[in-house]
């Protein structure tokens, strides 16, 4: 598989969403009639989308209402919500910001530390509208946040980092134990995010509910162009599904796999459940909802960092509600609204009547997927040429 680029030098030829498609089988469904609904760790959901924990995609009304709509809400605990008693102007702050002085006030906003008290608040209010409450946090506070969000009531943490490993080193902190993380804990924990088939493998042999998939694809991440690192997500995908079905023969028990970033339209999440995703993790798309708390901004988790920002606030616009987004009808030309109905739909098209089904679908490379026979969308900037 892989190239020779120099001497005793080989790379591996990886393929993101825009290098490949999608091949219809032998059979065709009824879009009405496939199934997508999910169950992770005991928590039965009817769509398997799942909201970045991101501070310009999700607050305690997005969860609420997200919850409703049959999906969930990751709440970032390190974020806004969570540091400020009223985190509405804190997010009016930012969208006011000009583009020079974003990262700067950013940096600034999140040096408040996290009140304790907020966090358990936040996880109430959500769980008393009748929803999951699923809450977000780095390993650095998991252990803390952890027992915080257990007894609030949430239903589920996800711990994400940059780059998850099993083994972190480090002298200047305390450095968080996976494996103990999940055994002190009753309720599940996601843990990402990772690319390889053996660090994917790891992390599920530590006892992970769930593992994020995805180094620096995300529409707000710079991760990618300032420290040089990442794998596309076609193919750290299907090598997670690999450790992810290796592991399920080997031990009886299935982990999912839950892609996170680079996902903007419909046809690049039907993609990524092609390559074995059992979930996705939608960042961008969430941000132009109504009911997003950015103002039509949307920043990576790891902007404010204070030393290194690796992420940026873009702007993505409010293009409808997040019924429209999710479940439609559809009022834009892009793929961008209408997420539930361009899965089912292209799953009616592939023959796949289940998630599962959709993992053995072909796909093929297929660089000239995005441009062939689009001349008029691209010069008159429309459809799939925006």
């Amino acid at each position: 598989m892989a190239e020779w680029i120099g001497i005793d030098r080989r790379a591996r030829r990886c393929y993101g969403f825009d290098e490949v498609a999608l091949v219809p089988g032998m059979q065709t469904v009824n879009p009405n009639e496939v199934q997508i609904s999910w169950e992770f760790a005991g928590i039965k959901l009817n769509i398997p989308i799942v909201a970045a924990s991101m501070d310009g995609v999700v607050d305690v009304n997005f969860a609420i209402a997200m919850g409703k709509l049959g999906g969930i809400a990751v709440l970032n605990l390190d974020g806004v919500q969570t540091r400020y008693d009223d985190p509405s102007e804190v997010l009016n702050e930012i969208a006011e910001s000009s583009p020079e002085k974003a990262t700067e006030l950013l940096q600034k906003l999140y040096q408040l530390p996290v009140k304790e008290s907020l966090v358990s608040k936040r996880i109430e209010q959500i769980t008393k509208a009748g929803v999951p409450a699923v809450v977000g946090c780095v390993p650095q506070t998991a252990e803390r946040f952890g027992a915080l969000a257990q007894e609030a009531g949430a239903s589920c943490i996800f711990v994400q980092s940059q780059v998850s490993s099993a083994k972190h080193i480090s002298t200047e902190y305390k450095v968080c134990d996976y494996g103990e993380l999940c055994r002190s804990l009753k309720i599940p924990v996601a843990i990402g995010n990772v690319v390889t088939y053996k660090m994917t493998m790891e992390l599920m042999e530590l006892g992970a509910s769930a593992v994020l998939i995805g180094v620096g694809p995300g529409a707000a991440c710079t991760t990618r162009g300032v420290l040089g690192i990442g794998v596309p997500q076609i193919t750290s995908t299907v090598d997670a599904a690999a450790a992810r079905d290796h592991f399920y023969k080997k031990t009886g028990k299935y982990v999912p796999i839950i892609t996170d970033g680079g996902m903007r339209i419909g046809g690049e999440i039907c993609k990524a459940f092609a390559a074995g995703a059992d979930v996705c993790m939608v960042g961008s798309a969430f941000a132009r909802a109504e009911e997003a708390p950015g103002r039509g901004y949307h920043w990576g988790m790891a902007m404010p960092h204070s030393h290194l920002p690796r992420g940026t606030r873009i702007w993505v616009g409010t293009t409808g509600t997040l019924e429209q987004i999710l479940l439609g009808p559809a009022r834009v030309d892009d793929g961008s609204q209408n997420l539930v109905g361009a899965l089912k739909a292209s799953m009616g098209a592939l023959g796949a009547q289940t998630i599962k089904e959709m993992h053995d679908v072909e796909i093929i490379i297929a660089p000239s997927i995005q441009t062939e026979g689009k001349a008029f969308q691209v010069g008159q900037r429309v459809g799939m040429g925006k």
